[in-house]
């Protein structure tokens, strides 16, 4: 006599099944929701003070001065002159700092001042920039405003080729020194500025021999802090504050050759598979098969800084990543930028093969440029693409530039405290988060040499600015020219209580 209680006994069963998903849920939905009402500012919390008072129009005269300077490093320093015109220009425009600091000069054109401090036990600290700079895509000239290299100060901006990359934060640098020893500033610890001319081609006859030195001199610093991510507007979801990301590492650098061989010979008679359609596979199959995303690291550590600032369903995303990380990944992976800080990218950037169009070439060739995540081993990655190429007749090789991901530096350091600190000092809005750099640097080779690197440009972007960096139009605000000199200057006030 059970058949008839079976259905009812199964309404029960779903019906109590219900009831625990629903509870389940509403304990999901409670958790969630704490976690973000709980999620308190991780902000440093200063008095503001303004920045220290300067003629800004005099010193954008300068650095328009610099800008003229085409100072394009090449093996055969066929822009001596520029270089050296630069060096003039620096001893002509700040005359204190080079009655005080002494100068040495490394490889063709690199420079390392050196600022004495008053105690000896303090660890040094330096600042780094670069003189050289990309030189103008052939044919573009006429593209931009203003001609690239002539320095140009009009609208409130200066315009010119290296203006952002990286005179800007060089002449800053310069600015902030010669202003503090105008007032009598003493360090405590020594500085070092170290600018190298070749940073553009890899920093071999620059910032690596600076590096390399200091090491010979067994000197260690407290931190190096080089070129890098900015004052961001409007690039980080939901957070209507501007956002300063430290970059507390820089992607790895890795190009392999993918080459193919095939039988040559007369286009009107061709094998079933030629040496350029294998190489194409290739190259069709590695972009298709990218390494995974990791919303780990630096990533992660960047979101959970700024959840406490943002407004809207973002915040509820960003404070519950423990949960909520697979839809933050899949949504940051549809934007280039985003997509970039999550994984090693790969991309196809050179192709050769073949000289005619009615014969096949023997050999075809594409080379495939990887930036690698932190974790991420260039042998690890070459192993990745020889799998996913397995079963075809091509061949893998490796490029002679080959550079690891950096080191991660810790934001929960007293030298990542004083960059906060010194940042919303002058600017009490803005938010600061530790970022990844995709990008290289100088500072890679500081390393060995330093406790920590940050890679940071004290600089305002939006998005539509990031376009003009290495290409048409680049230029600079003298408001944000201003801004970087005296975010230097106050660092290095602040860097005496460290």
């Amino acid at each position: 006599m059970s058949l008839p209680t079976k259905p009812a006994q199964r309404g029960r069963l779903l019906l109590r099944w219900a009831l625990f998903l629903a509870a389940a849920l509403l304990v999901l939905l409670a958790v969630m929701a704490w976690h973000t009402w709980q999620l308190s500012t991780s902000q440093t919390t200063v008095p503001a003070r303004p920045g220290v008072v300067m003629d800004a129009h005099a010193a954008a005269s300068r650095l328009s001065v610099a800008v003229q300077q085409p100072t394009v490093w090449t093996p055969d320093d066929q822009n001596a002159k520029a270089f050296e015109a630069l060096h003039q220009h620096l001893t002509a425009s700040f005359p204190k700092a080079h009655a005080t600091l002494g100068l040495q000069r490394f490889g063709q054109h690199a420079l390392l001042y050196t600022w004495p401090g008053s105690d000896p036990h303090a660890q040094p600290i330096a600042l780094l920039a670069h003189q050289d700079v990309v030189p103008i895509a052939p044919g573009t000239e006429r593209d931009w405003q203003e001609p690239p290299f002539s320095g140009s100060l009009k609208d409130g901006f200066i315009w010119g080729r290296g203006a952002w990359d990286d005179k800007g934060n060089l002449m800053a640098i310069m600015e902030a020194v010669e202003m503090l020893l105008q007032s009598g500033f003493q360090p405590r610890q020594t500085i070092y500025l170290a600018f190298g001319a070749d940073e553009e081609v890899g920093g071999a006859n620059g910032a690596k021999l600076i590096a390399d030195w200091l090491k010979q001199q067994k000197v260690r610093l407290r931190f190096a802090m080089d070129e890098g991510l900015l004052i961001t507007h409007g690039m980080v979801p939901g957070v209507h504050k501007p956002v300063a990301l430290i970059g507390m590492a820089e992607k790895g650098y890795l190009t392999l050759s993918l080459t193919a061989k095939a039988q040559p010979g007369h286009a009107s008679m061709p094998p079933m598979r030629s040496a350029i359609g294998m190489v194409g596979e290739a190259v069709a199959r590695v972009e298709a098969h990218q390494m995974p995303p990791h919303l780990t690291g630096l990533p992660r550590d960047m979101f959970e800084a700024v959840a406490p600032e943002v407004e809207g369903p973002t915040r509820w995303l960003l404070s519950n990543l423990w949960l909520t990380a697979p839809v933050v990944t899949s949504q940051l992976e549809k934007t280039p930028s985003a997509n970039a800080m999550l994984r090693t990218t790969s991309v196809a950037t050179v192709f050769k093969a073949g000289e005619r169009e009615n014969v096949l070439p023997g050999v075809a060739t594409a080379l495939v440029n990887f930036r690698l995540l932190p974790g991420d081993r260039s042998e690890a990655v070459e192993q990745h693409v020889k799998q996913v190429l397995s079963g075809l007749n091509v061949k893998v090789g490796r490029q002679p530039q080959v550079t690891e991901a950096s080191a991660v530096s810790s934001s929960q350091t007293p030298a990542y405290r004083l960059l906060a600190r010194t940042l919303r000092e002058l600017q009490p809005d803005v938010v600061v988060a530790p970022g990844l750099l995709v990008g290289g640097t100088d500072s890679r080779h500081f390393a060995d040499v330093s406790d920590a690197t940050f890679r940071f440009t004290p600089m305002h972007a939006a998005q539509p600015d990031l376009a003009r960096f290495h290409g048409t139009n680049e230029r600079l605000s003298v408001d944000n020219y201003v801004g970087m000199i005296q975010f230097y200057e106050r660092l290095l006030r602040n860097a005496n209580e460290l």
